[in-house]
This record gives structure tokens, C-alpha cells and sequence, in this order.
């Protein structure tokens, strides 16, 4: 005599493959929101909130510099989460890092005087683009004092 499985069972599996499918569609990429005053960065569970105000410097990086990563993953060509940096383990700043390719230029962050965060994006026009956006922001605002 065959069993039939439980509805129950059925539905909890479905669940599952689709919470699974959602944490890796978060993860695949850099979601960002640009509004007038701020822009929103989204990648998973890592969501950063930055005021183009608090801006003080943004300029093109190669490498990452050596860090101790505190929470978030690398995998392939991508880094996400909070890392630390070596040099500076006695001010326990932590730095942001949103990465879609370890390949190609990426935009560092200063902001609030000393906070730093990394980041590009998938295609590299896009990136370019966030560049030219940083950039002109901290243009505005060099001009207003």
C-alpha cells in the first residue's frame, strides 16, 4: 500500500525553495535606490542608507585594502558585509563593502570624516555612471561653502 505525503511536507518545501531563491536573488547584485538628497544600497541582508551631505571624499580604487571581514561572504567575483581594516583594529571602524566584480575599478567611500565603504557594481558603466553621480554631489556641495 503506497503513503501519500502530507500537504504539510509539500508546502514547507516549496517555502524553502522559494526563501532560497529570494536570499540569492538579494545577494546577486547591487540594489540601489539614488534619491535627491541620499542613495540606498541594498545587497542582501546589508542595506546602507548614505546621505550625499555626509560625503567628504570618493575617488577610484584598484585593490581593496587587507581586511578582516566581520560579518558577509565572498564568492566568485562578489564581496558583501562589514570587514575591518588591519591598520586601523584599534579604532574598530568598521568599513562597508558591496562588490559585484573584484575585477574592476572600485568607488571608495569617506564619509562622517573617517567611515569608509567600497563598492561597484556589475557592469562597469553603471559604476562609472555612480562615480560621476558622487562625484557631482560633492561638487554641489564643495560649492556651497
Amino acid at each position: 500500500m503506497k503513503q501519500k505525503r502530507h500537504w504539510f511536507w509539500n508546502l514547507l518545501i516549496v517555502l524553502t525553495l522559494i526563501v532560497c531563491v529570494l536570499a540569492f536573488m538579494s545577494h546577486f547584485k547591487n540594489w540601489t535606490k539614488i534619491k535627491e538628497d541620499k542613495i540606498q544600497l541594498l545587497s542582501g541582508f546589508y542595506y546602507k542608507e548614505l546621505s550625499f551631505s555626509e560625503l567628504d571624499s570618493v575617488q577610484w580604487v584598484e585593490r581593496l585594502p587587507p581586511m578582516e571581514r566581520l560579518t558577509g561572504f565572498s564568492a566568485f567575483d562578489k564581496g558583501k558585509g562589514i570587514y575591518r581594516e588591519f591598520k586601523d583594529s584599534l579604532t574598530d571602524q568598521k568599513v562597508h563593502v558591496y562588490i559585484d566584480n573584484f575585477s574592476q575599478q572600485k568607488i571608495r567611500l569617506v564619509y562622517k570624516d573617517s567611515l569608509q565603504l567600497f563598492m561597484n557594481m556589475k557592469d562597469s558603466t553603471d559604476t562609472q555612471n555612480l562615480f560621476e553621480l558622487f562625484q557631482a554631489k560633492l561638487d554641489v556641495d564643495a560649492s556651497k561653502q
